[in-house]
């Protein structure tokens, strides 16, 4: 194996390691997934790199993934060989044992731990309610820690108490490559973009609802509060991820309180991809989080011109911003967007692809911001 701290500028092998645990897995099951392909995208084109590769961390062979592999830009590895084939393993989707990064260091590699989720709120609810552990601090030995601006409030400092080493907040990867490929695997002709012109609209909310950070019910109250204010305005609103917090006693009590579900307006539905909901199922979206800022539903809606209704600080001045915990002001938020979408729609596009250009996995600046982290985490000279 190649020992990263006398590698050669250009000469780097980095491995970015994804969880395949079936034949059949989506690259749509979660952002982790789409985030390694970004990742590896940047990787592909930095002049550190030699190669890059995808780390098989899951059960299921490569050779048997379809799926979650369709759109891979880097062969895959297993974890026998990256161990003897790589310079820099970048921990993103499946998570390490300790056993297998301490034989990778002490054999000259280098790992960094990149993490794109809410750690701590995640693993205190794991803790009170009694969830499957997860293996954050599971002892495997790091080099660096990455995270994204979204966490640096609530992760950073955890990481550092539980690791002893501070996480780097880095930029956030998106591109639409993956959102126009399931395009044209689904023989959609039609372009995913917004359609003006509807009289009223018809809202839908697409919160995972699995964890507290990303919940359904301030968009619901946000969404009644402009119905109250607004009658005329709504058309329907659909629910989605909705179908396991549907029968819960609690969750019909909520639901209930609202004119949206009382009057019949609003539904719950299962889980469908963006392609399956904008345009033909809903003209807007209304989104809520509480400590992730940055999220892939809110790129796509902007990059199709979609009317995001949204409390985030870190998508700059796109979308329809009210205040976090306030559905009075996320009701004036969807008001406003309704007044004046149509009107203002270019400009609306034009700060969209401000904001999507800076996220461009193949952006100058963000293929130089990662090279010179990992080129520190091996040890080269900068």
């Amino acid at each position: 194996m190649k020992r990263a701290r006398k590698a050669k500028t250009s000469s780097l092998r980095v491995g970015v390691t994804l969880y395949i645990r079936e034949s059949n897995q989506s690259l749509w099951e979660n952002g982790i997934f789409q985030n390694c392909l970004f990742m590896l995208m940047l990787l592909n084109r930095s002049p550190v790199i030699s190669h890059s590769f995808i780390v098989n961390g899951g059960p299921c062979p490569a050779n048997e993934a379809t799926g979650i592999l369709e759109h891979a830009p880097s062969p895959v590895l297993t974890l026998d060989e990256a161990m003897n084939e790589l310079d820099v393993v970048i921990e993103l989707s499946a998570q390490l044992a300790p056993a297998w990064g301490h034989q990778f260091r002490s054999r000259g590699g280098r790992i960094i731990s990149m993490h794109v989720a809410n750690d701590y709120v995640i693993d205190m609810e794991r803790m009170i309610y009694g969830l499957a552990p997860g293996m954050l601090m599971s002892g495997t030995p790091y080099d660096m820690i990455w995270t994204l601006p979204a966490f640096t409030r609530t992760c950073v400092g955890y990481y550092a108490a539980t690791s002893g080493m501070s996480a780097m907040p880095m930029q956030h990867l998106w591109s639409p490559v993956l959102l126009e490929a399931a395009r044209r695997e689904r023989a959609i002709s039609e372009p995913f973009e917004y359609q003006p012109g509807r009289k009223r609209w018809r809202l839908a909310i697409m919160e995972p609802n699995i964890c507290s950070v990303k919940t359904c019910h301030l968009p619901i109250l946000a969404s009644d509060c402009a119905h109250r204010l607004q009658p005329g305005m709504i058309e329907c609103l659909r629910v989605y991820n909705a179908m396991q917090i549907k029968e819960h006693r609690d969750f019909i009590a909520f639901a209930r309180s609202t004119d949206l579900v009382n009057q019949g307006i609003a539904s719950f539905e299962p889980r469908y991809h963006l392609l399956d909901v904008m345009n033909q199922q809903a003209d807007a979206i209304v989104s809520h989080h509480w400590e992730n800022a940055q999220n892939y539903l809110y790129y796509e809606a902007l990059y199709g011109g979609f009317p995001l209704i949204h409390n985030s600080d870190l998508i700059d001045d796109c979308g329809y911003r009210y205040t976090t915990f306030d559905p009075e002001s996320g009701a004036e938020a969807l008001i406003e967007a309704f007044a004046t979408h149509d009107a203002s729609l270019d400009s609306y596009r034009s700060k969209a692809r401000s904001l999507l250009a800076q996220l461009d996995p193949c952006a100058p600046e963000n293929i130089h911001l990662y090279s010179a982290a990992i080129v520190t985490a091996a040890g080269m000279p900068a």
